[in-house]
């Protein structure tokens, strides 16, 4: 786990150093700074270096990598210095450029606004070479294997089962579990594999997810811990969680209250977390996906899949990082976004069941309930929608939220909880810099 942060001119140390203690909750063990015949780079790190190659003074390069296909790295080469984020946008990677035009980096918003206002995401698959972006991967749909159904079942478990023994043999590792079908099927598989498998789950009090996470973590005998929080709990932890996420967009806001108890939970055990992000878009998860023609699905879930960078994943990565843990994005693996996208959209949604084949997959190693349980949204499972969104409604008057509602940017916020939120962010980022590197969460109907 590391954070990274640079100038693209040299003798910047100060201020590349003030850059990362905005971001030191990403790696409190070392702040190493130096500077190149033509830049100033800095990484933060949470251990020693010696397990894995994040920076280097001779080669000119600082790298926040957990795992392959979890990466960011800015590397100075004769002529630039040079940006790449990874395939799917796992890590996290912005620039901007200085009055004078330099460029700088960061890896998140709030370390380079230290130096500029003009913020820019880089996006994943591209680099930024010569102040241009160049993409050099895209995720694409593949040719439909021909495999039966069973088969393309087992060598979607024997693939999960492959990546989580690589990642997770003989350490001790936690699971945000929800009791949903995706962090269910991560914690049964690491389980076997762990030194020690810890659960975490968070909500309000009978919250859907916590009755399910309760089933599972019995079921596996994981060291599970419940997190029961209330209304005046989110609302008293809303400004930190707003700080770190780094955006006022409903759904994601909404979504990180509760996984912030579980990720601030967890990092009192473990140093890694299992988080079940991207299931849902690799195989059909979300309900109104049923209702689009089978001709249809496998594009919208590469739509969907390719708007995980700027939101959902943002959530991972800001919760995790908050409290120094590192996030194992297993279904986003490279190997498994190849062969999810070789399925056959028929076995994704079959006879109106969303993700059929991961069910298949992993038919007899999960209890029935949690096997057949329907799609419920991060925080529908925790409980949080009606109280948020009603208290926000409380604070903000008809008169301010129409006078207010309509951004500079072209934007309209849609309700007044997100208007609350956005009110939160302006305290912490304020008006000035440009919101074009903030993700939206595309609006779908969850209906049948």
């Amino acid at each position: 786990m590391s954070g990274i942060a640079g100038i693209n001119k040299p003798g910047k140390c100060e201020q590349v150093s003030n850059m990362l203690d905005k971001i030191s909750h990403r790696g409190k063990y070392e702040k190493k700074i130096f500077s190149t015949e033509n830049s100033t780079l800095g990484i933060v790190l949470s251990k020693p270096q010696s397990d894995r190659n994040t920076y280097s003074e001779k080669e000119k390069f600082v790298k926040d990598e957990f795992y392959n296909g979890h990466f960011a790295i800015a590397k100075e080469t004769t002529e630039t210095l040079e940006l790449t984020r990874d395939q799917i946008g796992i890590a996290p990677l912005y620039y901007g450029f200085i009055n004078d035009g330099t460029l700088s980096f960061a890896s998140e918003v709030k370390a380079l606004m230290e130096v500029t206002c003009d913020i820019n995401e880089l996006h994943p698959g591209t680099k930024l070479i010569n102040n241009k972006i160049e993409e050099y991967y895209k995720t694409d749909i593949k040719a439909s294997s021909a495999d039966t159904p069973k088969q393309i079942a087992n060598q979607l478990y024997q693939l999960l089962d492959n990546v989580i023994r690589n990642r997770v043999s003989g350490i001790e590792i936690g699971s945000w579990l929800s009791g949903g079908l995706d962090s269910s099927v991560l914690a049964t598989l690491a389980q076997p594999y762990a030194k020690k498998l810890y659960s975490f789950s968070s909500g309000l009090k009978d919250a859907p997810d916590l009755k399910y996470a309760e089933i599972m973590a019995d079921y596996l005998k994981s060291d599970h811990h419940e997190i029961i929080v209330t209304l005046d709990d989110m609302i008293r932890i809303l400004p930190e969680v707003i700080y770190h996420l780094e955006s006022f967009d409903q759904l994601l806001v909404r979504s990180s209250i509760t996984n912030y108890f579980a990720a601030k939970e967890a990092s009192n055990y473990v140093e890694q977390i299992l988080s079940g992000e991207g299931g849902d878009e690799l195989f059909g998860g979300y309900l109104y996906l049923k209702n689009l023609p089978l001709s249809r699905l496998n594009n919208e879930l590469l739509d969907i899949t390719g708007r995980l960078h700027n939101t959902a994943l943002q959530r991972v990565d800001r919760c995790a990082l908050a409290f120094g843990t590192e996030a194992h994005l297993i279904f986003l693996d490279p190997q498994i976004v190849r062969f999810a996208f070789q399925i056959p959209p028929e076995l994704k949604i079959r006879s109106g069941i969303e993700k059929w084949i991961l069910r298949k997959a992993m038919e007899s190693s999960l209890p029935e309930t949690i096997l057949n349980r329907t799609k419920a949204k991060f925080w529908e499972g925790a409980g949080v929608c009606e109280l948020i969104s009603g208290y926000a409604s409380g604070k903000i008057s008809n008169a301010d939220f129409e006078l207010e509602r309509n951004l500079d940017n072209g934007w309209i916020i849609n309700t007044k909880e997100e208007f609350y939120y956005y009110r939160i962010f302006k305290e912490h980022f304020g008006v000035s810099i440009n919101l074009d590197w903030m993700g939206r969460t595309k609006s779908i109907p969850d209906k049948n």
